[in-house]
């Protein structure tokens, strides 16, 4: 009589498999990935490809610069050097100390902190608020000497500085028009820079009200990682601006 082997263990197969896919009842698992660690991979490589998008992006503005700057150069250095070098290197100094907060707040989330996971996203917030609030007294200077491109922009500081207490050499006034195409720049590219900044502001509201209910510390931190990268672009888009407008061939004043 030939032995019959009986599977005294008729779930086995279903448990493993069961088993297997249990991640899929966590609520921040999609069910069209087949592991959580597949999800993480596909979030992480789509923020790098925004990312890309924005890179192009800046660089287009970059590029605008350097040739606008190439062709008036007179009139670009003349304007850059209204810009205040301390407002500025206080906004640089700000933005390191928010990126520093932020990937603090990576690690938090990382060790399952949740205390300083919140206390490192309110302090990047609150870094990011300054940084704000720091570049709207810029721009209202801007305001008051009528340096906002448009109908209203005085070119007088350029065609008479000494007028001004300025020690600049004067412009001819056709040359001096083009200082406006160096403001319209400036607000443009700090101005975009000023939005993703806002944009992120929000969403650290929304990522700390989820962080003090415990979303992120218990072993799901691809909301919190993602961000960082995100962060951490405009941190840099801002370490390219501040010399590009701020610093360089800047005369004494």
């Amino acid at each position: 009589m030939d032995n019959v082997i009986v599977d005294t263990h008729p779930h086995t197969h279903e448990t493993a498999h069961a088993e297997e896919h249990a991640h899929v009842a966590l609520p921040q698992h999609r069910h069209h990935f087949e592991t959580q660690e597949q999800q993480r991979e596909a979030g992480t490589f789509g923020m790098w490809l925004f990312l890309l998008t924005e890179i192009m992006f800046f660089g287009g503005l970059f590029f605008s610069y350097l040739l606008y700057r190439n062709w008036y150069y007179d009139a670009f250095v003349v304007a850059s050097n209204q810009l205040s070098v301390p407002l500025g290197g206080a906004n640089t100094a700000i933005l390191i100390t928010s990126g520093f907060c932020m990937a603090l707040g990576v690690w938090a989330a990382e060790v399952r902190k949740k205390g300083l996971l919140v206390l490192t996203l309110i302090l990047t917030m609150l870094f990011g608020i300054a940084f704000i609030g720091v570049k709207a007294d810029e721009y209202h200077e801007k305001w008051e000497k009528h340096h906002i491109p448009g109908d209203h922009f005085d070119v007088s500081e350029f065609v008479n500085p000494h007028a001004y207490g300025l020690k600049e050499e004067p412009l001819p006034p056709d040359q001096a028009a083009h200082t406006q195409i160096f403001f319209s720049l400036y607000f443009a590219m700090t101005g975009l820079h000023a939005l993703h900044m806002i944009i992120g502001l929000g969403i650290l509201v929304w990522l700390t009200i989820r962080a003090q209910r415990g979303d992120f510390t218990a072993g799901y931190v691809a909301p919190i990682e993602n961000f960082a990268l995100y962060w951490h672009f405009v941190d840099i888009v801002w370490l390219f601006l501040f010399p590009l407008l701020y610093l360089i061939n800047r005369h004494p004043v």
